[in-house]
């Protein structure tokens, strides 16, 4: 593909993933006035969150096997429709499980579209100079769009209706499809590739109930039987699907996707990395809104220090050090900058805390996982053939909507247990309710907020045990299993 030509595909690719970042912040903005118009429980109101994160993760490796059958093109243009008529479905749901359903249909054509445009990134750009400024200018929109999505979702939340955050998404979807009918190459099919349903079914019914088991259990507690069920029902999936893997004609996860060490703990660091941070954004929204009583618009300007801190980790430390160091000397010191961010975070009470804690914590957080996530997601999809591109860059997807949806469920159960005790064993000492609700609120987010802290110190650990490459693999470096066919796309 000629230079500018490339250089404007990329512009086309990182604005369909600004559409997937700029829908899971604006969401988060508008969650709070969602939750009042369509009288959502406490306990329900995670799956506005839940419900993409799981059929997005769930369908991941399915919708990077579709990519490679049907070609990334197709699969990309694909999943920006499909996406765009999900996100009108859901602005004007009238019921809480009307939204619920369309937040999940967008999930699916999500998983469609994701390693479609991953899978292109890293097909187009396999120099290792261009790719590393390709995913550094990658890494910084996906940044300005989390910036984006927080202050438009504040303004359209604040002067329009929530509805209008997800209506958004028409006319960016609309756009990014033109762009792609223009400038993006076809190929990317394979011949050889598979559909395998029942690796699919397995591994989707799997982590169904694994998140529907956490988020039951702060209704039902911990040792119902239900809870019981579906945890070990899911683990039993799960490992079906593992199994099944090993003896699929064509699995939706390779085996030599997997036995690189390095992607193993690119993907687990992933993995948790994200348990921790998406019920962090949700308790924080809920605080400044709730708590402190800011605007939508004010709680989108206040999350603005975590994109600076992205946007100068992905593009000031990563881009800039990736091939010179070891990949967990970026990833190690990065997700303990976050972890105490998080310490920061988790000391707030009911008294405003922005500027000493809130604000400094945004900043280290952003740092943190700007360096750490740009590294990893480099690792995790170098040094992979093509014919596997796809797949390699949806289980990387899949390990962050997974951890996304196990994290919100896990994280909102924790936070939603700790509340109901705390309001209930000081109900008599604070006899002003609102101010009851208040501290107890917070402190079901603290003690939320110490076990996310705990999952980014395991992900750290992870990176530092299992990560020992010397410098971050490029893909020309793939080994091919067999003779590649030719694809236009690269």
């Amino acid at each position: 593909m000629a230079d500018n030509r490339r250089w404007w595909a990329l512009v086309v690719i990182a604005l369909a993933q600004l559409m997937v970042v700029l829908d899971m912040t604006i969401v988060n903005i508008a969650l709070p006035s969602a939750q009042v118009a369509l009288h959502m429980s406490d306990g329900n109101r995670q799956w506005v969150i839940t419900s993409y994160t799981l059929a997005f993760g769930g369908l991941l490796l399915l919708g990077g096997r579709i990519a490679d059958l049907a070609g990334r093109r197709v699969a990309f243009m694909t999943g920006l429709v499909g996406f765009a008529a999900a996100s009108a479905l859901g602005g004007a749901a009238v019921d809480q499980g009307m939204l619920f359903g369309a937040r999940a249909l967008q999930g699916v054509f999500a998983a469609l579209l994701a390693p479609a445009a991953l899978s292109l990134l890293t097909t187009t750009f396999t120099d290792p100079k261009e790719r590393g400024k390709a995913f550094g200018i990658f890494g910084a929109i996906i940044g300005a769009g989390a910036a984006v999505g927080l202050l438009a979702g504040g303004f359209l939340t604040q002067y329009l209706d929530w509805r209008w955050c997800l209506y958004v998404n028409v006319p960016i979807a609309l756009a990014a499809f033109a762009g792609a009918w223009v400038l993006l190459p076809g190929g990317g099919r394979h011949p050889d590739a598979r559909l395998d349903v029942p690796g699919a079914l397995f591994g989707s019914a799997g982590m169904l109930a694994l998140v529907y088991g956490f988020s039951e259990a702060e209704s039902r507690s911990w040792t119902d039987g239900l809870v019981l069920a579906l945890l070990c029902g899911g683990v039993a999936l799960l490992g079906l699907f593992g199994y099944w893997q090993t003896r699929a004609p064509v699995p939706l996860l390779p085996m030599t996707v997997v036995r690189d060490r390095q992607r193993i703990g690119a993907f687990l660091t992933v993995l948790l990395v994200t348990v921790g941070m998406f019920g962090v954004f949700l308790f924080l929204t809920y605080y400044m809104q709730r708590v402190l009583g800011y605007s939508p618009v004010k709680t989108g300007v206040a999350y603005l220090p975590i994109t600076v801190g992205m946007v100068t980790g992905s593009t000031q430390v990563a881009a800039r050090l990736l091939h010179r160091v070891p990949p967990r000397v970026l990833m190690v010191p990065g997700l303990l900058v976050a972890a105490g961010a998080l310490v920061l975070i988790a000391q707030v009470g009911v008294e405003p805390a922005y500027a000493s804690h809130i604000l400094p914590g945004m900043l280290m957080l952003g740092l943190g996982m700007g360096t750490a996530m740009m590294t990893s997601v480099s690792l995790a999809t170098g040094n992979v053939a093509p014919r596997d591109s796809g797949a390699a860059s949806a289980t990387f997807n899949t390990a962050q909507q997974v951890g996304g949806s196990i994290g919100t469920a896990l994280l909102n159960t924790i936070a939603a247990s700790v509340t109901t005790r705390y309001a209930t064993a000081h109900a008599a000492t604070v006899p002003d309710k609102a101010l009851l609700a208040a501290k107890a609120a917070v402190h079901g987010f603290n003690v939320a907020t110490w076990w996310a802290m705990a999952a980014l110190l395991l992900g750290a650990l992870v990176a530092g045990v299992v990560v020992n490459a010397d410098r971050v693999p490029t893909p020309q470096a793939a080994p091919e299993r067999a003779p590649e066919p030719v694809d236009s796309a690269t």
